[in-house]
């Protein structure tokens, strides 16, 4: 730091390069959609900019706002079961042996190595009428001689969740592992020699100790999967769409840009109000534990 205020051609010169880079290919395609946002359709490729907030207006209707209210209906189930899932497979890798944690880990980023597109399939395979899921039940019912009837699995809102747990799972499992693995294993020891009961010692101990890993957990798996377009694509019906698909089609296939850029940004500022939210209420937190 020294250094660099001694001599600012240094820092210049390393941070004009990725400021460049994000201007160039975040802010000003940011800016350009958010100009279309307040433009009008002409014709079937022609957009004129008018600054109108109609786009706004109209994003404001209820058969919008309910598919925005299922997105958040929907990301909402998957960050509570990604969290219950979450919080005892990160407990397990930290109490693993230490040879045991570098594999248990690598297990849970291995599915970052295949595309998403592959997994997704991968998961139609499994939960389709004659998938696996189907297949296995059926012959354990044959097996003890049980009438069977296939589960619809697919392309429904209980696939589309179980796709979106599937996929951002690793988001939630790793920054928990991150916020348990600096806990002093010995409060737990001490807690249950005070005749506090396992449970007990959980809720009060391990959960208030998790608390950043739980709060980075939430944002890292309910923002993305709020914006979530493949896996609903692929594994929902046609009551099983969210806001982002609305979106994909107001880009290709209406053909309205402007429309679906006042989308976006409408979801955009969902996103941001919820962090604004979460900002205040930790300064407030913080402010709290100081007094």
């Amino acid at each position: 730091m020294a250094r660099q205020r001694k001599h600012p051609l240094v820092f210049w010169v390393s941070a004009l390069p990725p400021s460049l880079w994000l201007f160039g290919f975040f802010l000003a395609p940011l800016a350009i959609v958010w100009v279309l946002s307040f433009g009008e359709k002409r014709g079937l490729i022609d957009v004129e900019i008018t600054w109108t907030l109609a786009n706004y207006v109209r994003a404001l209707d209820p058969l919008y706002l309910g598919v925005v209210a299922k997105s958040l209906w929907i990301s909402g189930v998957t960050t509570v079961l990604c969290l219950m899932i979450g919080l005892p497979v990160a407990l397990g890798i930290v109490f693993a042996p230490g040879r045991w944690k570098p594999i248990l880990l690598f297990l849970v980023i291995l599915p970052f190595w295949t595309n998403l597109l592959i997994r997704t399939y991968a998961l139609i395979a499994v939960l389709r009428t004659r998938g696996y899921v189907n297949f296995t039940l059926e012959w354990g019912a044959d097996t003890l001689g049980l009438p069977f009837e296939p589960l619809a699995l697919l392309y429904n809102n209980a696939a589309v969740v179980i796709g979106l747990v599937y996929v951002h799972l690793p988001f939630m499992v790793l920054p928990l592992y991150a916020a348990l693995d600096r806990m002093d294993k010995l409060l737990i020891e001490a807690a249950l020699d005070l005749g506090a009961s396992q449970l007990r010692a959980f809720v009060t101990i391990v959960v208030p100790l998790a608390v950043p890993g739980i709060i980075s957990g939430v944002i890292l798996v309910f923002i993305p999967a709020l914006g979530s377009y493949l896996i609903p694509d692929l594994l929902g019906g046609t009551d099983s769409q969210m806001i982002a698909n609305v979106i994909e089609r107001q880009f290709k296939r209406a053909n309205d840009w402007p429309f679906g850029a006042a989308l976006s940004f409408l979801l955009m500022y969902l996103t941001f109000g919820a962090l604004a939210i979460r900002s205040v209420l930790a300064k407030g937190d913080g402010g709290l534990e100081a007094k």
